[in-house]
């Protein structure tokens, strides 16, 4: 039963926040907000719903591990999951962007996370602050910087001229099944946890984590075998940063996030960091700016070690 509701909620989770990413995007055009700042705002904020609802539920319900390894393993998931089977399937070619801006910012989001986790084994509302604080003025930057004709690829056109009864209908439908998405799959891993032995922690970092990046996984890896527009590491980095700051950020100004299990600071932030910290090395040698279908299997096969470690304890 307890399985049951974990895939309810996974399906709930991934059609709400598709339904609040039409809704957002429809609701943007109505106030005459650019196409480009829809795409590095509205649709990154709503695309991260998912994981902001699952963290807040699991912060709010008692189990704070589930809140911080919900974020940290899905960092881990865009990475070696995502990335590297996107790769598998098509060669990806890395923008100078990735590493003179995206790559930079990222690990200092992630290296601050540990900071203010390993300082006093809690994230309070003020670091939350800081962290959503320091998103805000990242897209403020971005969306200064970016030239007027970049406009985002997964805008959808046809949503300018949806009724405002459709948008309000798809709000509420987004919302309904996020709120009951995510309070299911978190009680149904909870129960999965007590069942088979393991802590919240260990379901948070896989089962949990592997759920919220199933979209991204979908529309990488069908974008890659269609080759229909180049993928964009940017997007997963983007998505890593957004899971820190305005997933664990809110969650935390909502909520004080305290750390409940020693795995989450001992071995599974250094994971995080250690695939953040990897793509340097992997996008320049040998070939530069390219991840090849090679270094796509090496990630992989990371992450699969990485999961064998979590599920073994060792």
């Amino acid at each position: 039963m307890s399985l049951l509701w974990v895939i309810l909620g996974f399906i709930l989770l991934v059609v709400g926040g598709e339904f609040l990413v039409r809704a957002s995007v429809a609701l943007s055009f109505k106030f005459n907000i650019s196409k480009m700042v829809i795409g590095m705002t509205v649709v990154s904020f709503a695309t991260s719903a998912p994981e902001l609802l699952v963290s807040l539920q699991a912060a709010l319900s008692g189990s704070p591990a589930i809140a911080i390894t919900n974020v940290v393993g899905s960092n881990i998931a865009n990475i070696g999951l995502v990335l590297g089977i996107t790769a598998m399937v098509s060669v990806i070619a890395v923008d100078k962007s990735f590493y003179k801006l995206n790559w930079p910012v990222m690990m200092v989001f992630s290296v601050v996370l540990y900071y203010f986790l390993k300082n006093d084994n809690v994230l309070s509302a003020i670091e939350g602050g800081i962290l959503f604080a320091g998103l805000i003025v990242f897209l403020i930057y971005l969306i200064r910087s970016a030239k007027k004709d970049t406009a985002s690829d997964e805008v959808d056109d046809t949503l300018a001229t949806v009724s405002n009864f459709k948008i309000v209908l798809w709000l509420l439908i987004g919302a309904a099944s996020l709120y009951f998405g995510s309070e299911w799959l978190v009680e149904g891993a909870k129960a999965i946890a007590v069942s088979i032995g393991v802590s919240e922690a260990v379901i948070g970092v896989s089962l949990i984590a592997i759920g919220t990046s199933v979209p991204e996984l979908a529309a990488s890896v069908i974008a890659a075998a269609k080759q229909e527009k180049a993928i964009s590491l940017g997007n997963l980095i983007g998505s890593n940063i957004f899971n820190i700051a305005s997933v664990l950020g809110l969650t935390a100004m909502v909520k004080s996030i305290p750390v409940t299990e020693p795995s989450i600071l001992s071995t599974d932030i250094f994971w995080m960091l250690g695939f953040s910290a990897i793509l340097i090395p992997l996008i320049f040698l040998p070939k530069r700016l390219q991840i090849s279908r090679l270094k796509g299997f090496a990630l992989v096969v990371g992450y699969g070690v990485f999961m064998f470690l979590v599920f073994t304890g060792k």
